[in-house]
C-alpha cells in the first residue's frame, strides 16, 4: 500500500488505488488484508477508480484502542473523502457486514454491494454457535492465546481438524496470529451473527447482495435476507461460485451494478 490516510481518531490507513472513473472501495473480511481483495481491483479498474486498503490492525495500517465498530465506519468515511467525497462500497464476508453498517450509519455513498455476509439465521444452531465463539474468542485473546483464537475462527468457518493442524505448521501461521486480535473486530461488526434487519431498513441507497451457487444453503439464504431487508435491495446468485469467489466471475456483476 503506497498511501496513508488518517482516520478521525488519527489511525493511519494504508491504501492504494488503480484505474480511472467513479470510485469504488473494496472492504476485506476477517483474517485478511487489502491484498486479499486486490485481485478484484484489476477487472474493476477498467471502469472505476478502485481503492484497496488495509483495515485497522492489519497490514500497513495502524490501530488505536479502544476498538469500536464506529471507528471502522469512520475509517471508511476517511477513505470516501480521499476518493473525492463520493464512492461505492463492496465488502466480502464480514467486510460486507461493515459496509452495511456504514451505509446504515448514513455514510454518504452511492451504492453498496456485499458478497456472502455470513449471517447465521438459516444455519441450525447458528445463534448458539456464534455465542459460544464469542465467549471463547474473548477468553483466548484476553489471555494472549492468539493461535487458539485463530483455531476458533477456522473451526467457525467449517475447517476440519486435520486442515487446522496443517495450517498451524505452515509458514502462513505467524501472519495469521499477527492479525488474530482483529478477529474481535470482525466479531463486533457481525453483532451476534444474525441479519440486522432493523439496521438494514435505514439504508437509503441501492444494495446488491451476491452469493455463490455452490455455497451452503444457509449462507445463500442469509445473503438473500440482507437483500430483502434493505429497502432498495436486490439478490444475485453466481452459479458455481463458493465463498472464495472468482474475481473474474464477480467483476461483471459489480460493474453493471455500480455503473447504473
Amino acid at each position: 500500500m503506497d498511501k496513508k490516510t488518517l482516520s478521525r481518531d488519527g489511525t493511519p490507513l494504508a491504501h492504494q488505488s488503480t484505474g480511472r472513473g467513479p470510485a469504488v472501495i473494496l472492504v476485506s473480511g476477517a483474517m485478511s488484508t487489502g491484498g486479499t481483495v486486490a485481485p478484484l481491483a484489476g477487472p474493476l479498474s477498467e471502469h472505476f477508480t478502485v481503492f484497496v486498503y488495509d483495515r485497522r490492525g492489519r497490514g500497513g495500517s495502524g490501530d488505536t484502542a479502544p476498538y469500536a465498530v464506529a471507528r471502522e465506519v469512520e475509517d471508511l468515511a476517511a477513505l470516501v473523502e480521499a476518493a473525492g467525497g463520493d464512492a461505492c462500497l463492496w465488502g466480502v464476508s464480514s467486510g460486507g457486514a461493515l459496509v452495511l453498517e456504514a451505509a446504515a450509519s448514513g455514510l454518504p455513498v452511492r451504492r453498496i454491494a456485499v458478497y456472502e455476509t455470513p449471517f447465521a439465521d438459516f444455519l441450525e444452531g447458528g445463534a448458539r454457535q456464534n455465542a459460544q465463539y464469542t465467549e471463547h474468542l474473548e477468553a483466548a485473546l484476553a489471555e494472549g492465546r492468539r493461535g487458539d483464537a485463530v483455531e476458533l475462527f477456522l473451526r467457525l468457518t467449517g475447517m476440519g481438524e486435520e486442515m487446522i493442524r496443517g495450517a498451524r505448521s505452515s509458514p502462513m501461521w505467524s501472519g495469521m496470529e499477527a492479525v488474530a486480535p482483529t478477529l474481535a473486530y470482525d466479531n463486533a461488526v457481525m453483532a451476534g451473527g444474525l441479519v440486522p434487519r432493523d439496521r438494514l431498513t435505514s439504508i437509503t441507497v441501492p444494495v446488491l447482495a451476491v452469493a455463490g451457487g455452490a455455497s451452503p444453503e444457509w449462507l445463500r439464504e442469509g445473503t438473500r435476507a440482507v437483500a430483502e431487508a434493505a429497502p432498495k435491495g436486490s439478490y444475485r446468485v453466481l452459479e458455481g461460485q463458493t465463498h472464495m469467489v472468482d474475481p473474474d466471475a464477480l467483476a461483471p456483476v459489480l460493474t453493471e451494478f455500480f455503473g447504473e
